[in-house]
């Protein structure tokens, strides 16, 4: 995301939606490049966590993260695909294509309270093994992705698709809960 920048808004017009792509196609490609890269290492990072939790948590931690993934992938083509010929762009094509990309983020919010909600439930029950540090923050980070869904009917603001409630609370807070269980999982397999 470092390499995008702001990306444009719900509210934008196709012109300053097409501006921005030609202005930031570099940015975007390796944008793509690195969300391209980073899904082997995300797949591990998912693959080792789900060993710490008993089923049927550990499915459906599992069937989260695949969605986090797939539907990442699905709106990289889609950033991809604008950047490429950004040059060539028509604005309302533009403004099109950009409004199902800027959806990743409340369709997200599905996948990351399935991925997250069963290592809470465990860590707050004091289950399995986890802290209930990590369950108290996942509850904070559940209940934000939950209020995020209103981002599907915003239209300009903090609550519009793909805007700051999306990319930078609800990533923070998921983005900061799945560090800190990596950190807590790479820890504790040391220990044992």
């Amino acid at each position: 995301m470092v390499a995008v920048g702001t990306p444009p808004g719900a509210a934008d017009t196709g012109t300053q939606v097409v501006a921005w792509f030609v202005e930031h196609r570099d940015g975007v490609r390796w944008f793509v490049w690195a969300t391209t890269v980073n899904t082997p290492l995300a797949a591990l990072e998912f693959a080792l966590l789900r060993r710490l939790l008993p089923t049927p948590h550990r499915d459906v931690f599992l069937i989260g993260a695949i969605a986090i993934v797939v539907t990442s992938a699905v709106q990289a083509w889609a950033w991809g695909g604008l950047a490429l010929h950004a040059d060539r762009l028509e604005p309302a094509t533009a403004r099109t294509v950009l409004d199902v990309a800027l959806f990743w983020g409340p369709v997200l919010t599905g996948a990351t309270v399935t991925m997250m909600a069963p290592v809470t439930l465990l860590a707050l029950r004091g289950q399995a093994g986890l802290p209930f540090w990590l369950g108290a923050l996942g509850a904070v980070a559940v209940v934000q992705q939950a209020v995020e869904t209103v981002t599907i009917f915003g239209s300009t603001g903090f609550t519009e698709p793909g805007g700051a409630m999306n990319l930078q609370l609800g990533a923070g807070l998921v983005g900061g809960w799945l560090l800190a269980f990596a950190l807590w999982g790479g820890v504790r397999g040391r220990v044992q």
